[in-house]
């Protein structure tokens, strides 16, 4: 595989999106840089933040550099499954039955405030995300690729919500936080925004949907050494007997961790995963999918603090460049 890297350490491709981006988001680049990981390796993030620090506005972003549809989806509790999924419908002229999309029909899709609307709203997503078609009425119907879901969710109000299952936990490649911005990068956003033209409209495509697929494919050809791959099963096995977890890490968060692994390398031009890609990818991957025991929430832990333990007490393989 043919690999390529800049001053930044990112590839051309990659780096060109994250500084597209980073027009209209001030100092997270390492959000975008995660955001940027998921994407090539078919991934979804769930962005549990406050309101206004910039969760719409990073999907937008993403949307308009590779050039890719966008439609954004209110969660309220009346949002029934046929708006996400669409829904069927007689054509009074030719008396066929048609297919209407709904609104995950496009290749970025915004599921704002995720945890507003009802379970059964929530699951009608869980095929799109793991297979990537919706199934109306008996007919299956593909969704456009790349496709990928950015979902938010208000982690103070409590009011009118609902918890997301651990099954659509899963399927969320990657939790973020976006964070509050520093005084000095707050400044610079009040600057960007105090003129005529806000700073989307500056952000234009730099990459096309076949740029993007084309990478998503080499993604799969990063080589990942079976010591490596025993070191992520380590991981998932030690969090499954963790005394302060009831549920640990399933097969498929060790596949989206080797598979967010893979990305890294190719992020930063390697064809091979280094122990150091899983470490790193460990927090963002595996933290959403732990559920703890009640004594262990009373007690003050956290799903975060865990990940970072296993981290640090679990022996690092050799490095080896192959």
């Amino acid at each position: 595989m043919q690999t390529y890297q800049d001053n930044s350490g990112l590839q051309p491709l990659v780096y060109s999106l994250q500084q597209n981006i980073r027009k209209v988001m001030v100092g997270k680049d390492d959000v975008i840089e995660l955001m940027l990981t998921a994407l090539l390796c078919r991934g979804h993030i769930l962005m549990e933040d406050v309101p206004g620090v910039g969760k719409t506005t990073l999907a937008s972003a993403l949307a308009r550099s590779v050039s890719c549809s966008f439609s954004r989806i209110q969660f309220t509790p009346d949002v029934t499954p046929s708006d996400v999924t669409g829904y069927t419908m007689m054509n009074l002229k030719t008396g066929a039955m048609e297919y209407k999309a709904g609104s995950v029909m496009s290749q970025i899709v915004l599921a704002d405030e995720i945890n507003r609307t009802s379970p059964k709203t929530q699951s009608a997503l869980l095929e799109a995300m793991e297979e990537g078609q919706v199934t109306v009425d008996g007919e299956t119907h593909a969704l456009p690729r790349p496709f990928m879901v950015l979902a938010t969710q208000n982690p103070i109000d409590f009011v009118g919500t609902y918890d997301l299952p651990e099954a659509q936990m899963d399927r969320f490649l990657m939790r973020l936080r976006i964070g509050y911005p520093s005084v000095e990068e707050e400044a610079d956003v009040l600057e960007r925004y105090s003129g005529q033209h806000p700073p989307m409209a500056a952000v234009g495509p730099v990459c096309t949907a076949e740029d993007i697929l084309r990478m998503q494919e080499e993604v799969g050809t990063v080589y990942s050494s079976p010591e490596v791959r025993v070191y992520i099963a380590q991981l998932s096995a030690a969090s499954r007997e963790h005394p302060a977890l009831q549920l640990g890490i399933s097969p498929r968060g060790s596949i989206a961790l080797l598979k967010a692994a893979q990305a890294t390398a190719l992020l930063f031009g390697r064809d091979y995963v280094l122990p150091d890609d899983i470490r790193r990818m460990a927090l963002p991957v595996l933290s959403h999918r732990l559920v703890l025991k009640p004594e262990a929430r009373m007690k003050g832990a956290s799903a975060e603090q865990i990940v970072q333990e296993l981290v640090a007490h679990l022996p690092v393989p050799v490095k080896r460049r192959v």
